[in-house]
């Protein structure tokens, strides 16, 4: 898999998961079972792990509810054997930082990991499993469940909320379509979009599950995601433009809302500009007048002084007389 492909994904996955606390803890209770009020405040402990090789994950974040309890999930495209490994490093990384202790004991408390496995190829187990071994002490079976999101049905992520992640839905139908853009994919494709996702959405918005900010971004990552996955094909023409106008309608609406409003400030503050600058001329043009008649007022004042100068020297030459 590409760079620019791994990071669309990486970058989608993170996304959804800064939508609103609401849409986040619906997807908490529904990857984990728990039964978060919606009004549960949520704390992110955002890491990048790369390993001795400089491989990445696709994503992870761990997430902390109510100051109790943390969640650690990370997002795989592909299978990978080291994986719970990584989890586990994760793991104690938070734990150490957020640890408690005193004079002779100390607590370590690991978030819940789970690694949620978007469009995987291949068997790919529900569990992982690394054994701590602590000698004579005994052992430990760290345990990882495994979230196969191309085995789930757009039901069953609808009935348990967790409809942050359904922008991915797009890539059940990416093998089938990159062997063949057939009539039947391009109208299974066509379906996905318009039923199971938007529909999906909109459901979603009028129950409360999400907000209206969250509709809008995840139609617009949904848009995102199929622009990298479908839209080069030469078949997708046609549908590209469905595409554009059923994810993208209400966000230009908004934008072109946004920017005339903008525009009506940008014109409303011009005509102050101009009425200042007229008014500001206008002062000029009285502060000019007033320093002429000022020095006109100057030069009478020469004028009499000049003439008063001019009575006392005769007054001088008459009284000497």
């Amino acid at each position: 898999m590409s760079q620019t492909i791994y990071h669309i994904y990486d970058k989608v996955f993170k996304k959804v998961l800064t939508l609103s606390s609401k849409a986040v803890i619906n997807l908490i209770n529904g990857l984990f079972e728990t039964n978060y009020p919606a009004s549960s405040i949520i704390r992110y402990n955002w890491t990048e792990f790369v390993d001795g090789e400089l491989r990445k994950t696709l994503a992870d974040t761990i997430i902390t509810i109510n100051e109790k309890h943390s969640y650690h999930l990370e997002a795989q495209m592909t299978r990978d054997e080291t994986i719970v490994l990584r989890v586990f490093e994760y793991g104690f990384s938070h734990a150490n930082q957020n640890s408690t202790s005193n004079e002779t004991y100390s607590e370590l408390c690991f978030p819940e990991p789970k690694i949620i496995y978007l469009a995987p190829e291949g068997s790919i187990p529900e569990e992982y499993i690394l054994r701590l071994n602590f000698g004579s002490q005994g052992y430990f079976d760290y345990k990882v469940s495994a979230f196969l999101f191309n085995q789930i049905s757009v039901e069953e992520l609808n009935q348990k909320k967790m409809i942050i992640l359904i922008p991915f839905m797009l890539l059940k139908l990416r093998s089938a379509m990159s062997k063949s853009r057939s009539k039947d994919n391009l109208e299974a494709l066509k379906y996905l979009i318009q039923h199971d996702i938007l529909e999906s959405i909109e459901e979603n918005l009028k129950l409360g599950n999400i907000t209206q900010s969250d509709a809008r971004k995840l139609k617009r990552y949904t848009h995102k995601l199929y622009e990298q996955i479908y839209s080069h094909y030469e078949e997708m023409e046609e549908l590209n433009e469905m595409t554009d106008e059923s994810l993208m309608l209400d966000i230009d609406i908004i934008e072109k809302e946004h920017e005339q409003k903008l525009a009506e400030m940008d014109s409303a503050l011009q005509e102050k500009i101009n009425a200042l600058k007229e008014k500001d001329n206008a002062l000029k043009e009285k502060d000019n007048a007033l320093k002429e008649k000022d020095n006109a007022l100057k030069e009478k004042d020469a004028e009499n002084q000049a003439l008063k100068d001019y009575i006392q020297q005769l007054e001088q030459q008459l009284s000497q007389k």
